[in-house]
C-alpha cells in the first residue's frame, strides 16, 4: 500500500520553480531517503506534503486523501520535524513534550505511555528538567523527534533531521528511526548527507526541483557504468587538472584528499605506468572503487548541466 502518493506536482513562488513536475511515491511502513544539495527542493516538497504550503501544480494524496481538501484530517495522521530547531528554548525538556501533547490533544492515559516510551529510546529522562536551549545539538534533535512522535503519528516527515549533528549522534539517530519504523511508521527523511542514503530502504535523487532517479542505494549504485578509480596524490588539485584534461576520462571528482576518476573505458595496465611518468610520479596509490551514493549524484548532475 502507499501512504504519499505524488503526481506531476510543481510549486512555484512567482517565477521560480521550486519543485519541478515530481512524481513519487512513498510506501507503507517504508524509510524513504529525499537525497540532495541546498537548494533542491526538499524543503518545498516537504512542506507541501504536511500541507503547510499548497501545490501551484499536480496531485499530492496521503492515504489517498488531498492535500488540497482534507488539510485536518491529513495533519492528525502527520509528524513534521523541520529543519530548524523550532522548539521552545526556555521551556524545559518535559514542557515541551507536554506542549505539544496539548497540541495534539493527547489524553492523559495515552500522554503517560507516550511519554515513557519517549523517554526510553531518545533517553532523554535524566535531562527533563533541562531548558531546550541547553541541550546538546543532538540531544534537541531527538526532542524535536519526541514530540513530532507524541502523537503517535502514522507518516513521519523529517526535514534534514541530522543537519549540523555530530557524526556519533547521527548514527544514533538512525538507529532510533530504525526502531521507530519496526513499530509500523512510515517515514520520508531528507538530507544532504549522501552516506546517509544507505540507512533508506529506497531514496530519490533531487536537484534543481526535479527528482533525477528513484530506487534503493544498491540499484543506484548498480546503474553505474563507468569503470571508478580512488587515486591518491602528492599534489590532488594538479592530478585532478591532469585527468580533467584526459579524452578517456569521463568524470573526475575530488573527494578529500583523493580523486575519484571515471573512465570511459577500462585503463590497461600500460595506462597507469604512463600516467604516473606523464605527471612525474604525482601519482601515488589507486585502486578499483565501488560506486558511492555521491558518485552517481554527481554523474547525475554533471549529466543534467556539464561540467
Amino acid at each position: 500500500m502507499t501512504d504519499i502518493e505524488i503526481r506531476q506536482l510543481s510549486k512555484k513562488f512567482g517565477p521560480l520553480t521550486a519543485v519541478d513536475n515530481v512524481n513519487l511515491s512513498v510506501n507503507r511502513g517504508e524509510l524513504f531517503g529525499l537525497i540532495g544539495p541546498d537548494g533542491a527542493g526538499k524543503t518545498t516538497l516537504m512542506r507541501v506534503i504536511c500541507t503547510l504550503l499548497l501545490p501551484s501544480s499536480g496531485t499530492l494524496l496521503i492515504r489517498g486523501l488531498d492535500v488540497t481538501k482534507n488539510i485536518a484530517r491529513i495533519r492528525s495522521m502527520l509528524g513534521y520535524m523541520p529543519q530548524r530547531f523550532s522548539l521552545y528554548q526556555d521551556l524545559t525538556v518535559e514542557q515541551n513534550l507536554m506542549f505539544f501533547a496539548d497540541l495534539f490533544e493527547v489524553s492523559p492515559h495515552d500522554r503517560s505511555t507516550r511519554l515513557k516510551q519517549l523517554y526510553r529510546f531518545s533517553r532523554l529522562e535524566p535531562f527533563k528538567s533541562r531548558q531546550a536551549g541547553n541541550l546538546s545539538g543532538g540531544m534537541k534533535q531527538k526532542l524535536a523527534l519526541s514530540c513530532a512522535l507524541i502523537h503517535t503519528p502514522d507518516i513521519l516527515v523529517l526535514d534534514e533531521p541530522t543537519f549540523g549533528v555530530d557524526p556519533v549522534s547521527r548514527q544514533e539517530f538512525w538507529d532510533i528511526l530504525r526502531s521507530i519504523q519496526d513499530q509500523g511508521t512510515t517515514i520520508l527523511v531528507s538530507t544532504a548527507y549522501m552516506d546517509e542514503a544507505n540507512q533508506c530502504d529506497r531514496i530519490a535523487l533531487q536537484f534543481g526541483g526535479q527528482i533525477k532517479a528513484i530506487g534503493t542505494p544498491e540499484e543506484l549504485k548498480s546503474r553505474y557504468k563507468y569503470p571508478l578509480y580512488q587515486i591518491q596524490a602528492e599534489h590532488v588539485y594538479r592530478l585532478f587538472d591532469f585527468f580533467k584534461s584526459r579524452d578517456e576520462v569521463h568524470n573526475a571528482q575530488i573527494f578529500g584528499s583523493a580523486l575519484h576518476i571515471s573512465f570511459k573505458r577500462e585503463p590497461d595496465p600500460g595506462s597507469w605506468q604512463n600516467y604516473r611518468d606523464l605527471t612525474e610520479g604525482n601519482m601515488i596509490h589507486w585502486e578499483k572503487q565501488i560506486p558511492s551514493i555521491e558518485d552517481v549524484f554527481l554523474d547525475l548532475m554533471r549529466g543534467a548541466h556539464g561540467d
